[in-house]
């Protein structure tokens, strides 16, 4: 599990005829899971996503990527290379 990953223990639950798990109000908020939700199936196991797009605006992207940096989730150092790489002076 990478180490940004947090694990919640969920109990399956009797819904009528069917099984379920219920979801914390404050993930549903975080994710945006409000009256629908979409589930994925892959190889590592199920992925939940709010049915609203997920794409996040570019204040979001940059505001997220700062908060990972800052809390040492994201490592951008390999990149510090390409400042000198020269490219700079190219006319494209």
């Amino acid at each position: 599990m990478p180490p940004s990953s947090t694990v919640h223990p969920l109990k399956i639950i009797a819904i009528g005829n069917s099984r379920g798990v219920r979801l914390p109000q404050a993930l549903l908020r975080r994710y945006g899971m409000a009256d629908e939700i979409t589930l994925e199936e892959l190889p590592e196991g199920l992925l939940l996503r709010g049915s609203a797009s997920s794409k996040l605006s570019l204040k979001q992207t940059f505001t997220e990527m700062a908060r990972e940096q800052a809390a040492g989730l994201e490592d951008w150092r390999d990149l510090d290379g390409t400042a000198a790489d020269g490219l700079d002076h190219v006319k494209w």
